[in-house]
């Protein structure tokens, strides 16, 4: 049986019924927002308890392509925003764990992002990259190893995790984290439902994984330390930035690997196969599988492409079941 922590606050006003059986719908009308000045007074009384204590860092079920891409010609301007913040990324500074970067970077989203938004926080749950582990064991390996180095005792980490959840809590933030889930994919199947409930899904997160889910109707929200502030990502960013359709964005990854999270690339078995060559197939077919399916029938590209793509097929759909975020 998977453990599925929710903390609630006590003065949020949500449905009960918020539990995350996949097939379960969020209702976000139930999210009722606190008053602007009181979150900010709130806001300032939290993050001076850590200023003064905390000085010291610490320790394929897939989306429906129609859900991504889908050309919905309503007046999107009206419909209501809910904010998925993710957690994890957000506790370091570089490589360090610190609390300090955690409050920092949720002071300036309630202050610069979300002054009204329903928000709804999610933190990896233990365990939670194991299933892509069995299929690539060097999958975040590198993470692992940091954490085996760190000095800090054994204890911080949970403590870590418990300051961070309290000072959600007391921001009126529901915080959320599901044993054997990746918060990535949690966050996934809850912006799914909430898009199905024709709301707009803003993710707060430096994450790239996220890209692969922008729409018209899913943006991110980046933070971005170098000017010290957050900075919306959209579809028209991302087409302006890669010249292709965000939903290619999986499948580029896949092909290209993702060195960050120790996926490697077809370049490292073959090393001709780059980035335009990828590009320019993934224009014509749309993704990895219809390039793919393809290739299995008739020459799609240069001898050395298809080549490519028949005899490393298994290896390309290996990285896809790592790369794609899940249900």
């Amino acid at each position: 049986m998977k453990m599925v922590e929710i903390v609630m606050p006590t003065n949020l006003h949500i449905k009960p019924t918020l539990t995350f059986n996949p097939s379960a719908s969020i209702s976000t009308w139930h999210l009722r927002k606190k008053p602007r000045g009181t979150k900010t007074r709130k806001l300032g009384a939290v993050f001076a308890s850590i200023s003064t204590s905390s000085h010291d860092t610490i320790g394929e079920e897939l989306w429906p392509r129609s859900e991504l891409c889908g050309n919905n010609k309503e007046k999107r301007a009206s419909k209501k925003r809910v904010f998925f913040l993710d957690v994890n990324p957000l506790c370091y500074a570089g490589s360090t764990p610190s609390l300090h970067s955690f409050a920092h970077w949720i002071s300036l989203f309630f202050s610069q992002v979300s002054l009204t938004d329903p928000v709804i926080a999610v933190l990896d749950g233990e365990g939670g990259s194991e299933h892509r582990r069995l299929l690539l064991p060097s999958y975040k390996a590198h993470r692992r190893k940091f954490s085996r180095k760190s000095s800090a005792p054994q204890k911080y980490p949970s403590e870590r995790s418990h300051v961070v959840t309290d000072i959600l809590t007391k921001c009126n933030v529901p915080v959320v984290k599901i044993e054997g889930h990746e918060a990535d994919d949690v966050v996934a199947t809850l912006a799914g439902q909430v898009l199905q409930n024709r709301h707009k899904v803003v993710i707060a997160s430096p994450d790239k994984d996220f890209k692969q889910l922008i729409s018209e109707d899913v943006q991110i929200v980046l933070p971005i330390a170098e000017l010290n502030r957050w900075s919306f990502y959209t579809l028209k960013h991302y087409i302006s930035q890669y010249n292709c359709d965000p939903c290619s964005d999986l499948s580029l990854r896949c092909i290209m690997g993702d060195e960050v999270d120790g996926v490697p690339g077809i370049q490292n078995v073959v090393p001709g196969f780059g980035r335009k060559t990828a590009l320019k197939l993934l224009k014509k077919h749309g993704s990895l599988q219809n390039l793919l399916d393809a290739a299995a029938v008739r020459t799609v590209g240069k001898q050395y492409a298809q080549d490519a793509l028949t005899k490393h097929a298994d290896y390309l759909r290996r990285n896809y079941e790592i790369l794609a975020l899940r249900r």
